[in-house]
């Protein structure tokens, strides 16, 4: 029985060493033939497979071609077969996908999830992979857990569709950002613990934590914190100070998070030389004014940075653009000193080929490029450059302005400046309704166009009627009369306003005028600025008229011809004209109502405002002004109806409008020849709208007071909060204000507003 199975074995042993021999010899292909194929065309396959036909076929060649093939990460399975001269290949695609929906998301936007999706190789149309949808999940995980939020679930639901299809539902559920619990520093002697926490953004949950966010813990924003951390040692001489590690506990419950920080603090030392090395284009006096540190004084990285910034850009105003300023510092570790040398390398000096403007459809080139300090083919300034964008902000033009210096392709000495602006309305045609709190309701009616025709020229239009005035005014400026930026105006006004509902005296006065204005420019802050006009004055009283009121009437007539010359000096360094966040405006004014009229009186103002940025999106505001007239000759005093008055939304705020200082006979507010008001306010944007850019909200201190003389006995203080909003309809200004010493004549208004007029 044995023999039988023996030799059946020999059989087909002898039956396999046969194919195998044969196979090994292989065989020529005569065709090519693809099964399987839905999606893929069988070009493609023909593509990535390394087989011809005509080629010579052996086994060494299978598994190349099934590598080949799997490769392409098209298909799931792949089989070769011969038949006969024919080779077989089998193959069963991957599905596409035909559709990814994301749900639950709010931390991170759907657009910038696709966004990541698409570059981990997960999109719609593309080929579906199993191992590529767990990457994603994973890199989700990552982006979600660097915003603090660990309580994260995700779940992926793949759906078999039609036609070897598949859609993908990713259901995302964010959890709450873990809090912050407590930040502990470990390692430090020299400062208090707190005062080193003061320089984190991070902080434990606090009562107004809601608003700034700051228990909200991310690992950019750790990061950001360390290096302040590391900053503030360097820059009180610590230059060994170092983070030897970063833990970052999390409870149980996902909601907690514990931060501990161990550093080590290292010596101080302290500068024993400074100099100036390399190739010192500009002269080296210059250079050492800009130096901010010096011998004997501890290492600040902070004031070294600041003088190699400072030095790259005086190179750069010599346009050396490019220019080097590279800080090195010799270190003894023994004598615990630094030997600072500032190595210049200036590079070429660059030069402006172009300026090209781009996105101005509207205002013609001329106006944009007459605000140009850079010139062509001079060589670059850097501080000229920046100085032409803040001209174009300045305009009230445009919405945006940005600029890019690009070098000029094939050479190593000359850039293109590109000026790219988006304009926006500088026009405005209305007929409306408005509402003040002092002029009650205020119809109106209005063109201006600032940029008429995109010439830069304004012209104005205005009708205005509410309780307290009538007015109808036109206005004319061209702010380049001449090529040097010598303006001139025109102006056409008439006025009826009733006193008392301004919250005045008892009377009413019309007024009808005419002048013309001209500014002259000084240098780039500075314009000098001349007006004249010729004003008819009416004055109207009845039975309840202030006796002050009655006894001018009688000195000096109750209608009378003056003639107003001012004059005014600006020194204006406003990065814009609109929400200004850094820089300066000081102004000083006079005006006198020369000889020749009815009337002669003199007025002076002085006015001086900062704006300081505090923090990223902190901005403190500093604003005085006083003010002061008297009359001249054949003038008993300043004219009641030319005071000066102070209170409102515009003044000194949780006062009713003009209602501080003297009184009249009939105890109703009449106004001084002096005038001062002060404020300290710090803006802040607004919760959850931070990036609106037409709403502004502070916190204010104002001050103010008006008499008769310089007395500043009857100042008035207030405190409160205040917001500003340009809006399609009109700008709206808002504050609410408590006054902290109010007097007994003084009247109160915590909450105002004015909607439908400018501020």
């Amino acid at each position: 029985m044995k023999f039988p199975i023996l030799l059946r074995f020999f059989f087909l042993a002898v039956l396999f060493f046969q194919n195998v021999l044969a196979e090994e010899q292989g065989f020529v292909v005569q065709d090519i033939k693809i099964t399987g194929l839905q999606r893929i065309s069988a070009g493609t396959v023909y593509n990535y497979l390394p087989v011809n036909v005509g080629e010579k076929f052996t086994n060494d060649k299978i598994g190349p071609s099934i590598r080949a093939l799997f490769k392409t990460g098209f298909f799931k399975d792949v089989a070769l077969e011969r038949e006969g001269d024919t080779l077989v290949v089998h193959v069963l695609e991957r599905p596409s996908i035909a559709k990814i929906v994301i749900k639950g998301n709010k931390d991170i936007s759907t657009d910038d999830l696709m966004k990541a999706l698409k570059k981990t190789g997960l999109s719609e149309g593309k080929v579906f992979n199993r191992q590529i949808l767990d990457k994603v999940e994973q890199e989700l995980r990552r982006q979600y857990f660097s915003h603090g939020k660990y309580g994260l679930k995700i779940d992926t639901n793949v759906t078999q569709l039609t036609r070897n299809r598949v859609g993908i539902e990713i259901k995302i559920s964010e959890g709450r950002v873990a809090k912050i619990k407590e930040i502990n520093i470990v390692g430090n002697q020299v400062f208090e613990e707190d005062e080193l926490l003061d320089q984190f953004e991070l902080s434990p949950s606090h009562l107004l934590s809601f608003y700034f966010k700051n228990d909200q813990y991310s690992k950019q924003k750790l990061a950001a914190d360390l290096e302040r951390l590391r900053s503030y040692y360097l820059d009180r001489g610590y230059i060994n100070f170092a983070i030897e590690s970063t833990q970052v506990a999390l409870t149980p419950d996902k909601k907690g998070i514990y931060i501990t920080v161990n550093i080590k603090e290292g010596d101080q030392f302290t500068l024993e030389k400074v100099k100036l090395a390399g190739n010192l284009v500009v002269e080296p006096e210059e250079l050492i004014k800009l130096v901010q540190i010096g011998p004997g004084e501890i290492f600040s990285r902070k004031r070294a940075t600041e003088t190699s910034k400072l030095i790259s850009d005086r190179l750069g105003d010599e346009g050396f653009a490019f220019a080097n300023v590279n800080m090195v510092p010799d270190i003894n570790n023994e004598n615990k000193t630094v030997d600072m040398t500032f190595f210049v390398d200036p590079g070429k000096r660059v030069y402006v080929r172009n300026i090209n403007i781009k996105g101005n459809t509207k205002t013609r080139d001329e106006v944009i490029r007459r605000e140009m300090r850079q010139m062509e083919a001079s060589w670059s300034s850097t501080t000229k450059i920046e100085r032409s964008k803040t001209r174009l902000n300045r305009l009230g033009y445009f919405e945006e302005v940005n600029v890019e210096t690009p070098p000029v392709v094939g050479t190593s000495d000359q850039i293109d400046v590109n000026y790219t602006v988006t304009e926006k309305a500088s026009g405005n045609l209305s007929a409306g309704i408005g509402f003040s709190q002092t002029q009650g309701v205020i119809f109106n009616a209005s063109v201006t166009q600032d940029n008429i025709f995109g010439s830069g020229k304004r012209v104005s239009f205005n009708f205005n009627n509410s309780d307290v005035s009538t007015i109808y005014s036109f206005g004319f400026l061209n702010p380049y009369f001449t090529i040097d930026g010598v303006s001139l105006g025109y102006n056409l006004l008439y006025r009826e306003t009733d006193a008392a509902a301004n919250n005045l005296s008892r009377y009413s006065i019309d007024v009808a005028s005419a002048g013309f204005n001209m500014g002259f420019p000084i240098d780039e802050f500075e314009r000098i600025s001349l007006a004249f006009d010729v004003k008819y004055t009416t004055l109207n009283t009845g039975e309840n008229a202030p006796q002050e009121a009655r006894d001018f009437i009688n000195q000096n007539g109750s209608s009378f011809l003056t003639l107003p010359l001012s004059i005014g000096w600006t020194h204006d360094t406003l990065d814009r004209a609109i929400f200004p966040t850094r820089g300066g405006q000081q102004r000083v004014s006079g005006l006198i109502a020369i000889p020749g009229g009815d009337l002669s009186f003199y007025k002076i103002s002085l006015k001086d405002q900062h704006y300081i940025p505090l923090a990223k999106d902190l901005v403190l505001r500093l604003f005085a002004e006083i003010a002061y007239g008297d009359g001249l000759t054949g003038t008993d005093g300043l004219p009641f109806f030319e005071h000066f008055f102070a209170g409102g939304v515009n003044s000194v705020r949780g006062y009713e409008d003009n209602t501080l200082g003297p009184r009249d006979s009939n105890r109703d507010p009449f106004g001084g020849a002096m005038k001062f008001v002060a404020s300290a306010e710090v803006f802040f944007p607004i919760p959850f709208f931070e990036d609106l850019k037409s709403v502004r909200v502070g916190a204010f201190f104002d001050a103010g007071t008006v008499s008769d003389s310089f007395d500043f006995g009857g100042l008035r203080y207030s405190v409160g909060i205040s917001g500003k909003w340009l809006s399609p309809f009109g700008a709206l200004s808002v504050s609410a204000a408590i006054p902290l010493n109010k007097g007994a004549d003084d009247r109160q208004q915590m909450f105002q507003f004015t909607f439908g007029s400018g501020f």
